[in-house]
């Protein structure tokens, strides 16, 4: 049996696990990054528009604290809201600036041009037009292809983490506490099943997106990291907290893109069928509600499109100077452009759409989880710091952050003795074909029951329906799975299945509306 040994395993290839790997690296120690998707630059960061929180003009980190505390409606940790304000502007310095030399937008007299998003009280979020994920990441790509320590390898899915608790051949290890030590994957190009050992597991593979029918995220953002840490038995927390980014694209039958919350933040409004401006009557409450944070916006034109009987509302920016769109939102320029539509002409028509998860693994301010050797950093942890609902432009940073700190504890850890990784049994390769048309079927069925019942807003009735659909959908799944010859396709709609029955099982304990977690009793 093939295998590999490294002393890091990161799993994902976004923001968060670069920087992770980058610490590790540069401190003398061989990391390997592996991703599920067919490059190493598709990742949720890749498509990140808005841009990361720097520093505004009055370099008060308490401020931005109390932005974030207030989107995220009580529910963050402080400890982790401090440690991002404290700690983002020098990390964005040595990793943006300094190592991927990432081309940020500049003022005319060479400052930074820095602009403002919703529910932010300054102007500190540094962009590059409107694809600041897209050069953060081939930055950090470019970067990392620099340094001999890091290996990087796409097309290549984690199925499980080994754990001296399940796979060692010793089974007295069974009375010492769990610990992980690397994974098995599955390589997409030789269709073969291995383990990389690794002294240290972090897992890095981004969000939910995937599981709903509408949804901003990259293909491979299916829960992969959460699926992986619960069956190892971590400890996960606020999967109910999903965000409904309030504005991607809406055509028939076309995929959805995320029209950016900094479009609002200069100046857009979103208008009803009528053309009228519709927030004021749901968010009196805020002088300029296209500013309120993403959770009421999203239920504000949930509610206006259920009351006037239409499947999107529009976001309008025909009163900026014409060639603005343009100039600032370059890629949703050209995106929008592709479908016959000007936006310097015609409103925008949008929805709501699964964006971001606030939960996911736990893990401390360094990014340990409650197994042994196994760190999480990025989207699919939960540090605690976005609480009950996210601040614009925190995601990129959070990543650079607890990536950065990770890093540095994986690091110093490494300097010590590390324990024997023990033997394991083989794996054994199932061959039995499975239809495609189950695979189709079952993905249609999983992403519409997650949208229409466990979706923007939640009823007892409406949980009641998906348990019975998902409880049955998994077991089939499950069933071919033991049986069946591997693909990507497979192992992910396997992980999408777990997934969506804990974010299931989460809002049934969850019977209070908060943040961007929104509960609604209706008749039935």
């Amino acid at each position: 049996m093939k295998e590999v040994r490294t002393q890091c395993l990161v799993v994902g290839s976004g923001v968060a696990g670069l920087t992770t790997a980058i610490e590790i690296a540069e401190k003398g120690q061989d990391v390997l990054v592996i991703s599920a998707a067919p490059s190493i630059e598709e990742t949720n960061s890749l498509y990140a528009q808005g841009g990361i929180i720097y520093e505004a003009a009055s370099q008060d980190p308490e401020v931005l604290i109390r932005d974030v505390l207030e989107a995220g409606a009580g529910l963050n940790h402080l400890p982790a809201v401090e440690q991002l304000a404290k700690l983002g502007p020098e990390t964005v310095r040595r990793f943006l600036f300094e190592r991927a030399d990432v081309p940020f937008d500049k003022s005319g007299d060479g400052s930074f041009h820095l602009t403002k998003e919703a529910a932010h009280s300054e102007s500190r979020i540094l962009h590059h037009g409107d694809e600041s994920g897209r050069v953060i990441e081939k930055g950090l790509v470019g970067y990392c292809r620099g340094l001999s320590k890091i290996t990087m390898v796409p097309q290549t899915t984690a199925i499980n983490l080994l754990m001296t608790s399940f796979h060692a051949i010793d089974r007295s290890q069974l009375h010492e506490p769990a610990r992980c030590f690397g994974a098995f994957v599955f390589d997409q190009a030789t269709r073969e099943v291995y383990p990389i050992f690794a002294e240290h597991t972090v897992l890095a593979t981004g969000g939910v997106g995937q599981l709903y029918v509408h949804n901003t995220n990259s293909r491979c953002a299916r829960g992969d990291g959460i699926a992986l840490a619960h069956r190892a038995g971590c400890r996960l927390d606020n999967l109910e907290y999903i965000q409904f980014h309030p504005t991607t694209f809406y055509f028939p039958n076309s995929p959805r893109f995320l029209i950016s919350e900094a479009m609002r933040g200069e100046g857009a409004v979103l208008i009803n069928q009528a053309g009228e401006r519709f927030l004021e009557k749901y968010l009196p409450e805020y002088a300029v509600p296209e500013l309120a944070p993403r959770d009421k916006v999203a239920r504000a034109i949930h509610h206006e499109m259920l009351n006037t009987d239409t499947q999107c509302v529009y976001l309008d920016v025909r009163h900026k100077p014409k060639g603005w769109a343009e100039e600032r939102f370059p890629f949703i320029y050209r995106s929008l452009m592709t479908y016959g539509l000007d936006p310097a002409a015609s409103p925008i028509p949008v929805v709501p759409a699964a964006h971001y998860l606030c939960g996911g693994i736990w893990t401390d301010l360094q990014g340990k989880t409650s197994i042994s050797n196994l760190w999480a950093t990025g989207e699919t942890a939960c540090t605690g710091l976005h609480g009950a609902n996210r601040l614009a432009s925190t995601s990129l940073l959070e990543s650079l952050v607890w990536g950065s700190q990770a890093g540095k504890a994986i690091a110093e850890d490494l300097k010590k003795p590390q324990p024997v990784i023990p033997e394991i049994y083989p794996w054994d390769d199932e061959t039995s074909q499975v239809d495609p048309g189950f695979l189709h079927q079952d993905w249609f069925t999983l992403k519409h029951t997650m949208w229409n019942y466990v979706g923007l807003i939640k009823t007892e009735a409406r949980l009641r329906r998906a348990e019975g659909i998902l409880n049955e959908l998994s077991r089939g799944i499950e069933a071919f799975y033991q049986k069946a010859a591997l693909s990507d396709e497979l192992i992910g709609l396997r992980h999408a299945a777990l997934v969506c029955q804990l974010i299931l099982q989460a809002s049934q304990r969850n019977p209070r509306s908060r943040g961007c977690y929104l509960r609604e009793e209706l008749e039935i």
